[in-house]
């Protein structure tokens, strides 16, 4: 397939340095379109009724609708076939995501995008007056349960208008047509310019197309929203290969840093490169530092090995849940923790976090922790370990709350180590405790510690 593509960039109301890395971009890659339009504008840097930067006024929708009516138009005017609109935080990851939608041969089609939650770039069902509308249609198409190229009232952030399509000719984006009463809204308004055409709008989910993030509320900060950003850029690598930077532009180095403890600790298995390198990179984008634990191969150890060790089973130990023996994969984990145990110990290490390298990243995690650490010691609270990945085991009850400490609660019966903090005196104490004369899985073994265990 060959196509002459042309493109077309505004930018305007930027408090950082957007306009230069579009710039930078466009001179390095002018050369591969049929025309480029290059629309900076440097003042004002903010509208006149925002309250924010994540704050969407009526002057802003204006002139995002203002922006793409221009784009539209110049599209016609060069008599381009098809044009393709994406948000500038959405990341399309699929290579062959235009051919696709240009193969549904419809006037208007956008590709399903996916997000860490259920939000998407389309909706199911809409009400009289315009706004969004819960329906059972929406969940079965946004996990993918029911697959294909299905109509739905509404379509935004990243979409296809086909502009051979003669009902295309009817479509605006601005003014709104003027029998419009809705709630002045860029996709409102557009999805009304569709309706009033007599155009369906398809969203596609036959494949994994792209991603976009959950919008943030009004009051939130440019920092949120950098750090959304490359939250969406962490869900991606759960599953999927990791978005590079264009090479095209000028990225500055990553600066990690060990977020003021005296050591991260990440446990890897030798043989799963994928995990260690999935985990170091997701740890990159976060800017935090780590050394890499090499962990104890359980299922690779014979029982001379183990005895070697001078371990010995808890006599009578049975999985409370399964009632089956500890496991060579739990032996492993449990010495590879003990392992980090022993080194914070021998090092004198006064606060260490702990990474397994198969978490998965909660938006704001980097922030969010050194805060709760930050009121930690303004509490002056005396504590040894903090789960910060883990599955409760006793949801019925509710946790403790920690006066004067947000997001602080006493843990109760708790399973998986997927990360924790852990002090000097708690790595004492487990230690003390003799743990491999009377092996546990370590998730069994820190409840006990902690005298949350239910038997």
């Amino acid at each position: 397939m060959s196509l002459h593509a042309g493109s077309r960039v505004a930018t305007d109301h930027n408090v950082d340095n957007t306009t230069a890395v579009l710039r930078e971009w466009l001179i390095n890659v002018q050369t591969f379109y049929h025309s480029v339009e290059w629309r900076p504008m440097e003042e004002p840097r903010s509208y006149p009724d925002e309250e924010g930067p994540k704050h969407w006024s009526n002057s802003r929708y204006e002139h995002v609708m203002k922006l793409r009516q221009a784009a539209l138009k110049s599209a016609r005017d060069m008599w381009a076939d098809y044009i393709l609109f994406v948000d500038a935080d959405n990341l399309l990851t699929n290579p062959d995501t235009l051919g696709l939608l240009m193969a549904e041969n419809k006037t208007v089609v956008a590709p399903m995008l996916d997000s860490r939650a259920a939000y998407s770039n389309f909706w199911c069902g809409m009400t009289s007056q315009g706004y969004y509308k819960r329906t059972p249609a929406y969940i079965p198409i946004r996990k993918r349960e029911r697959r294909g190229c299905f109509a739905v009232p509404m379509v935004h952030s990243t979409f296809l208008i086909d502009l051979r399509k003669e009902a295309s000719r009817d479509l605006a984006f601005y003014p709104p047509h003027p029998d419009y009463t809705w709630s002045f809204d860029d996709i409102i308004v557009f999805a009304f310019s569709c309706k009033q055409a007599e155009i369906q709008m398809f969203v596609c989910n036959k494949e994994i197309y792209g991603f976009l993030p959950v919008p943030l509320r009004a009051h939130s900060t440019m920092r949120d929203e950098v750090e959304s950003f490359m939250h969406v850029q962490l869900e991606i690598m759960v599953k999927n290969s990791p978005v590079e930077s264009s090479q095209y532009l000028s990225i500055l180095p990553k600066i990690p840093d060990k977020m003021g403890f005296d050591e991260v600790f990440m446990i890897n298995l030798k043989r799963r490169a994928d995990r260690r390198e999935r985990m170091l990179r997701t740890l990159n984008e976060q800017q935090i530092d780590c050394k890499i634990i090499e962990a104890v191969d359980g299922k690779a150890m014979n029982s001379s090995q183990v005895e070697a060790m001078g371990i010995q089973m808890l006599p009578g130990y049975k999985d409370p849940y399964h009632g089956r023996p500890l496991t060579k994969g739990e032996l492993g984990c449990f010495l590879s923790h003990y392992k980090i145990w022993k080194e914070i110990v021998e090092r004198g290490l006064e606060k260490s976090i702990v990474f397994e390298d198969d978490l998965r990243f909660e938006i704001f995690f980097k922030r969010r922790l050194m805060n709760l650490m930050y009121d930690l010691e303004e509490e002056g609270l005396d504590w040894d370990l903090i789960y910060i990945g883990r599955k409760r085991m006793q949801v019925e009850h509710p946790e403790k709350s920690v006066p004067h400490v947000r997001n602080l609660v006493e843990a109760d019966y708790s399973y998986w180590t997927l990360a924790y903090v852990i002090s000097l005196q708690g790595a004492q104490k487990l230690l003390a405790a003799e743990p491999l004369s009377k092996m546990l899985p370590v998730d069994e073994f820190l409840p006990v510690m902690f005298d949350k265990h239910p038997v």
